[in-house]
């Protein structure tokens, strides 16, 4: 029994040992690691105000939700990762923060834009509009040239394939709101929906058109409202100040565990760095973005999984001031914190859950990490550490119960 406790003791702090290191390429990869919001990548924090026509329409909620989910569209095409965006009703606004964006203004020019997509006859009359546009792709052609390729929809291809027979030998303008994109000639009729849009300088040109054309119109003018950029430098020295916090906090946690509890101290210590990896772990997985209010909150839920353990082990100490055997002092002790426990995480969970709920940025950034360090925590705390103990327990039943924290004449 002694020796099988200690066997699985060491097999356990082995295996946490290789999961640290395991862990710490592909959490903090640049790339593909845990996301790091705007206040720590940089990037571009826009208000785009919603404008009305020359004609005083009214811009409804529905608007600002087709165009919120337009942005969108361009958003994801720019390849910019985890970006965050809220509609302000009320100030017929969209909040957009883009982390890591290497040219803020290419991307505002992109999603500020109309982007009203026209095809016009030699006179200049519309004759086909850019809903029946299926999609539009930025690439080579046969001859190396950068083109944007069209497909249209089944309504469309037919369309497009009356016109360009109508229209064969003249030239077919293509236009971006009121601006004329290209006037290519017709040079054979395009009956199967397929056209091209060729003599672009470079494909950078070709692809930004494209994410124009297939994101759609936004069905109202957006101008820039606010415009801020948060330089990386800024965002890596925030960084650093709250990890260097935050490894400070962890060492006067620790050493603390160790003073008032020593041997269950020890055991909270490992127990801590099980929850870091589980938390850490979760973010990676659900892809959540890091900010610096999210740390705080992931620092703040660290010292609350030491106080429900600080709550389990003054439990532990009076059964056995009241005289019972370590193990029967630490089974009876994990019993009664239990419900203690318990209460704590649910009633700090349901504060999480109304902060994410009724937040916005940065708050629901706090609310979200706060809430994944709670139920880490109830994990550690009821599960893994109890365990721990018992294994530690187990090797020798009878030791001094000063390696608890407990002296014999309280």
């Amino acid at each position: 029994m002694r020796r099988g406790n200690i066997i699985k003791l060491v097999a356990l702090v082995l295996l946490v040992a290789v999961a640290v290191a395991l862990s710490i390429k592909p959490l903090v990869d640049p790339v593909k690691g845990i996301p790091l919001g705007l206040d720590l990548r940089g990037g571009v924090h826009l208000v785009l105000q919603a404008e009305q026509d020359k004609n005083g329409t009214p811009i409804t909620r529905d608007d600002i939700d087709k165009a919120k989910a337009i942005i969108s569209n361009r958003v994801n095409d720019l390849g910019v990762s985890e970006p965050i965006m809220q509609a302000d009703y009320d100030k017929q606004r969209i909040v957009i923060d883009l982390a890591g964006v290497s040219d803020p203004d290419k991307a505002v020019d992109i999603l500020k834009t109309t982007a009203k997509l026209t095809f016009r006859d030699p006179q200049g009359n519309v004759v086909l509009q850019g809903d029946e546009l299926k999609d539009a792709k930025g690439g080579r052609d046969q001859q190396q040239g950068y083109v944007v390729n069209l497909t249209f929809s089944s309504d469309g291809t037919k369309k497009f394939a009356d016109l360009t027979t109508k229209y064969l030998g003249q030239q077919i303008g293509i236009y971006l709101d009121d601006k004329l994109l290209k006037n290519p000639k017709v040079e054979t009729p395009i009956l199967n929906g397929q056209a091209e849009i060729d003599n672009y300088a470079t494909l950078e040109a070709a692809a930004k058109d494209a994410v124009l054309m297939r994101s759609g119109s936004l069905p109202v003018s957006m101008s820039i409202a606010e415009k801020r950029q948060v330089g990386a430098s800024l965002g890596v020295d925030s960084l650093n100040r709250s990890i260097q916090a935050g490894l400070y906090g962890l060492i006067f946690i620790f050493l603390f565990m160790l003073i008032f509890y020593r041997l269950p101290g020890v055991v909270a210590d490992f127990s801590l760095i099980v929850y870091a990896l589980i938390v850490l772990w979760v973010f990676w997985m659900f892809r959540v973005v890091l900010t610096l209010p999210g740390i705080a909150g992931f620092i703040l839920s660290i010292g609350m999984a030491v106080d429900f353990n600080i709550i389990i082990y003054e439990r532990v100490k009076e059964e056995i001031r009241a005289g019972k055997s370590l193990r029967a002092g630490l089974e009876s002790g994990f019993s009664r914190a239990f419900i203690t426990v318990i209460d704590a995480h649910v009633t700090t969970l349901i504060a999480a859950m109304t902060l994410y709920a009724f937040g916005t940025g940065s708050i629901k950034g706090f609310a979200l990490t706060l809430g994944i360090g709670i139920l880490a925590s109830l994990f550690t705390a009821i599960t893994f550490t109890r365990l721990v103990l018992r294994w530690t327990v187990g090797i020798n039943p009878k030791m001094n119960i000063r390696w608890f924290g407990v002296r014999r004449d309280v």
